[in-house]
């Protein structure tokens, strides 16, 4: 009798795989999340609306019809997929504070999740190997990046994700989480959940340091070797004028690289040290993360890449 006590108490100590995890907004600020919703709704429009925007004048416009735009495309389409992905848990919290999540949904969440970050990050690596091509090798160009060539560099970044993400959220399915599920997002997120195991996670853990290697890893030392060839090559041109006129090129891809590591990077460290950091911390990070990407990109090519921004100048003013 003493044993099946033990025992029950120490299943009462676990979930069963139907786990419902509690998502966060902003602690300490639950009584004002119908003001913070304001300027996350007003930021949300901006991202759908200006990658919307950038699609649609890509497509329409054949004069854009180049691998340059065709990369801008990709990444345009992957920031609508990431700005989807969270949206709807996040202003659930926000307008009728319903936190709950089921661990079913939130697999589901974290396949879209992390997968169209991979995906971003891959579409950066091909957009940095673009600038490569254009800027040292001009001539060849269109022999390099022919539609059929883009096409294939388009499939490998969305097969990566498909293949490491998959068996990683797989292996999540037999963990036994504990009683206290509170997440510290108001949106799912590997690193988060994982902590949460009361079973053992060190496969999991390893399948986490693995996709890592495999994605950012790889496509960080990728994007610097291509601008280090950049510089190089740039640097031989005599001429001050043709030296800036190729740095010029450069300057929305490096925005893009910069506004999506930084924060990813960041938010690394809030969770590396997490003991030190205040949840609002978390809270605030987590969607800087998210959310600026998908902002910026479209106001940083619009601003920087004149085609573009003339594109959409005349689709906003035209009579």
């Amino acid at each position: 009798m003493l044993q099946m006590q033990d025992s029950r108490e120490f299943l009462s100590n676990f979930t069963s795989k139907l786990t419902t995890f509690l998502l966060t907004g902003f602690p300490g600020l639950e009584s004002a999340h119908g003001w913070i919703s304001i300027p996350f709704c007003c930021l949300y429009a901006t991202a759908l609306s200006g990658n919307s925007m950038i699609l649609f004048i890509i497509v329409t416009q054949h004069s854009l019809h180049e691998p340059m735009y065709y990369f801008l495309s990709m990444l345009s389409a992957t920031d609508l997929g990431l700005t989807i992905s969270t949206m709807s848990t996040t202003l659930r919290i926000l307008w009728f504070q319903a936190n709950e999540i089921s661990l079913d949904l939130c697999i589901v969440q974290m396949f879209f999740l992390h997968g169209f970050t991979c995906i971003e990050s891959g579409v950066l690596v091909a957009m940095a190997f673009d600038r490569y091509v254009a800027i040292c090798n001009p001539l060849r160009y269109t022999m390099i990046l022919t539609n059929s060539r883009i096409i294939q560099m388009g499939f490998l970044v969305l097969m990566r994700p498909l293949l490491l993400i998959v068996p990683l959220l797989l292996l999540l399915t037999p963990i036994y989480f504990c009683k206290r599920k509170a997440l510290s997002h108001p949106f799912c997120y590997y690193p988060d959940v994982i902590k949460l195991a009361c079973s053992d996670s060190r496969i999991n853990n390893i399948c986490g340091l693995v996709f890592l290697i495999l994605t950012i890893g790889v496509d960080i030392p990728c994007i610097v070797l291509s601008y280090i060839l950049i510089i190089r090559s740039v640097l031989t041109i005599a001429s001050s004028e043709e030296q800036h006129k190729a740095f010029s090129t450069c300057v929305s891809h490096i925005g893009a690289v910069a506004v999506f590591y930084i924060p990813m990077f960041s938010l690394s460290l809030v969770h590396r040290y997490n003991r030190s950091a205040p949840k609002i911390v978390h809270s605030m990070m987590a969607n800087v993360f998210l959310l600026l990407p998908p902002v910026l990109n479209p106001i940083i090519y619009s601003v920087k890449t004149k085609q573009i921004r003339k594109a959409v100048l005349s689709l906003l003013f035209a009579k």
